[in-house]
């Protein structure tokens, strides 16, 4: 690296080189195009290059202007398309070459959304980039099925967390704080944690979680297809395989669930007993 001295002139700009571009992150929401931000939307219809992952929703995919190149980059249970090292180092290469990058993700990026990761490469690398939250998917569960996330009487807490298998292949799983999830006066929210779900109701229960507490399992929260699987820690997984439900689901658990309006058609709300309410 050459020095130059305090009000000396440094190296004459290379005139032929191409500025770095920017990456946007942009938060699809839950998957309604309606709750797409004022900001996302017109950043979508003004973008010449999106990375977009498997989460967002094609209502969402029609906001993007035409003719902008898009790029699956998607990331599915045992399916990924690239590694994450690998898209942060796409847009890192598409930015050098000049080009602005949306980068867009379902419900809000910092939200197990793995953002933070790719904000972090991203100023590794020298990158700018700019962040435009979304609606999360818990906050869009919570309104399309009338379950308060806090109550002033049930719920003064509220817990985010994920119920993905972590650790070593030999030794994968659920490596969460089950005392503290099960504590009273707070609402659970589990994301990714359809596979894991036994293990969850199991544990709560085990570490001092009543079998009794309402909880709730949303299915593609927003869209059309939502459903929301209503009972409790204890006959919640049994619930899940007899609807068959699949992911995106969220895991809702505490005494709020049971504080559930239903909204205008029922929300696809399927009861404890099986009946649709």
């Amino acid at each position: 690296m050459n020095d130059v001295a305090p009000g000396a002139a440094g190296p004459a700009p290379d005139p032929q080189a191409v500025p770095w571009g920017r990456v946007t992150l942009v938060g699809a929401g839950p998957g309604d195009p309606e709750l797409l931000t004022l900001k996302a939307a017109r950043v979508l219809a003004n973008a010449e290059l999106v990375l977009y992952d498997h989460l967002v929703s094609e209502a969402v995919l029609a906001h993007i202007a035409p003719g902008a190149e898009r790029i699956y980059v998607g990331k599915r249970s045992r399916d990924h398309t690239l590694p994450q090292e690998g898209i942060i180092e796409l847009m890192v290469q598409f930015a050098r070459q000049g080009r602005s990058v949306v980068r867009l993700k379902g419900g809000d990026p910092f939200v197990f959304g793995r953002g933070g990761e790719e904000v972090e490469g991203l100023a590794a690398a020298g990158i700018a980039c700019d962040t435009i939250p979304g609606i999360s998917a818990a906050q869009g569960a919570a309104a399309a099925t009338g379950i308060p996330l806090t109550h002033r009487e049930t719920a003064g807490m509220l817990v985010y967390a994920t119920g993905h298998l972590q650790g070593a292949q030999e030794d994968r799983t659920v490596q969460l704080d089950w005392s503290a999830l099960a504590r009273p006066w707070q609402t659970v929210v589990i994301y990714m944690g359809v596979a894991t779900l036994p293990v969850v109701c199991e544990q709560l229960v085990a570490h001092g979680l009543p079998a009794t507490t309402p909880a709730a399992l949303i299915e593609r929260a927003t869209l059309p297809e939502q459903r929301c699987i209503v009972g409790t820690v204890a006959t919640l997984p049994g619930l899940a395989v007899r609807h068959g439900v699949k992911p995106p689901a969220l895991i809702m658990i505490g005494e709020a669930v049971g504080r559930q309006v239903l909204p205008p058609g029922g929300g696809g709300v399927v009861s404890a007993a099986g009946v649709a309410a």
